[in-house]
C-alpha cells in the first residue's frame, strides 16, 4: 500500500477551526483525492464520521485528554452536520453548543436544516430538519441558528433538569435577558413538547453558576427544601469569609450552607486552592453547618435533595424570607 499522503496545511488550517473535522469538498479543494482519503482513513490517520466528512486526529474521540472534553465532544457533532449537508446551518441543541452555552446533554445527535428547509441527502448519524424560516447569525465562515430560536428548537427535546439548566445558563451568563426569554416561549408554543417546556420556565435562576447547581436546586425543590438564598456572602466582624452556592436559615441565627465542588465546575489549581480557603472560613464559625458535595453527585439522578431535606429536618428547618446579598454573623 502506498504510504498516505502528507495532509495539506490549508485543510489543517480547516480542521484547526472544525474540532479536527473536514469534509471531501475541502479536501477536494486542497487537492486531497478520494484516493488520498481512503489511504488516511486505511492507515488510522483518519477516521470517517459519517458520509463525506472525516476526522483528521488520530485519538479516538473517548481516549482524547482535554480539559473541554464534553464541549468539544458537542461542538464536534455541530460541525460534522454543518460538513455534511451542503449549506448546512447548526440547529437546536448543535446550534446552543456553539453559542457556548451550558447544561446539554454530554453526547449531541449532529442536526442541521438547510435555507428554506431544503432537502438534503444526510447519512444515518445526521439528522435533517425542514425548518423554513429562523433567524441565524456567522459562525467561522458558517451559519448557525440564533440563540432565542436555536433554544425554542432545542428546549422540548430536552429533560426539565437540562432545559432549566441551559435556560439559567443563558441568563447567568448574559447571553439572553428575561424580556429575551419571553421571546423563546412565545416560539416554543408553536413546537411539540411546548406544554413541558413552557412549564420549567418559572425554576429558571440566574444565579445557577453551573448546571451542578442548577441540578442541586432543582433536587432540594423536588424534596419540598427550596434554598432560602443563592450565592449569598457571609461577613464576621466585617471580614468576607466567602460567598456559597446555596444557603437555608436555621433557628438561633445560624445557617446550612451547601457548596457543590468537582473538577467539571470547579476545575484548575487556582480554584481548587480558592475552595480550601472559602471551605477553611466557613467550618471556623459554629454558625454555619457546611454540606460540600461533588458535581458528579449533584448532578446523578438521585440528588442531593434528599440529604439536604433530612439534615434541615434535624435543623428545625422552616422556610422564611429569602436571603440575598450578604449575612454578618455574630458571636463566636
Amino acid at each position: 500500500m502506498r504510504p498516505p499522503r502528507k495532509v495539506p496545511p490549508r485543510l489543517l488550517s480547516d480542521a484547526a477551526t472544525q474540532e479536527g473535522l473536514v469534509n471531501k469538498t475541502q479536501c477536494d479543494a486542497a487537492g486531497l483525492d478520494k484516493y488520498a482519503v481512503g489511504r488516511l482513513i486505511k492507515a488510522g490517520t483518519w477516521s470517517r464520521v459519517t458520509r463525506c466528512v472525516y476526522d483528521t486526529d488520530p485519538d479516538p474521540v473517548e481516549r482524547r485528554r482535554r480539559d473541554d472534553f464534553f464541549e468539544h465532544v458537542r461542538r464536534r457533532a455541530a460541525w460534522a452536520g454543518m460538513l455534511a449537508v451542503p449549506d448546512g446551518i447548526a440547529v437546536g441543541a448543535c446550534a446552543l453548543a456553539l453559542h457556548r452555552v451550558a447544561g446539554l446533554p454530554a453526547r449531541l445527535v449532529p442536526e442541521v436544516a438547510r435555507p428554506d428547509g431544503k432537502a438534503a441527502t444526510v447519512g444515518s448519524e445526521v439528522v435533517l430538519r425542514r425548518y423554513r424560516s429562523f433567524s441565524t447569525v456567522r459562525y467561522r465562515g458558517r451559519r448557525i441558528t440564533a440563540l432565542v430560536p436555536a433554544l425554542a428548537q432545542a428546549l422540548p427535546g430536552m429533560s426539565r433538569d437540562e432545559g432549566v439548566a441551559v435556560l439559567s445558563s443563558v441568563l447567568h451568563q448574559g447571553f439572553l435577558d428575561e424580556p429575551a426569554l419571553d421571546q423563546v416561549r412565545v416560539l416554543i408554543r408553536r413546537r411539540r413538547g411546548s406544554v413541558q417546556a413552557l412549564g420549567w420556565f418559572p425554576l429558571v435562576s440566574a444565579l445557577d453558576e453551573s448546571p451542578a447547581e442548577t441540578a442541586a436546586r432543582l433536587s432540594c425543590l423536588d424534596r419540598g427544601v427550596p434554598p432560602d438564598g443563592q450565592q449569598v456572602t457571609f461577613t464576621r466582624g466585617g471580614v468576607f469569609l466567602a460567598r456559597v452556592d446555596l444557603v437555608w436559615r436555621l433557628p438561633g441565627g445560624r445557617y446550612l450552607v451547601v457548596e457543590i465542588g468537582g473538577r467539571a465546575f470547579h476545575s484548575g489549581q487556582a480554584m481548587l486552592a480558592d475552595d480550601s480557603v472559602r471551605q477553611n472560613g466557613l467550618v471556623a464559625t459554629d454558625r454555619l453547618v457546611v454540606l460540600r458535595y461533588p458535581a458528579a453527585q449533584a448532578l446523578d439522578a438521585e440528588g442531593i435533595g434528599q440529604d439536604v431535606a433530612a439534615r434541615l429536618t434535624g435543623l428545625r428547618w422552616t422556610s422564611g424570607a429569602p436571603l440575598q446579598g450578604a449575612v454578618e454573623l455574630h458571636g463566636e
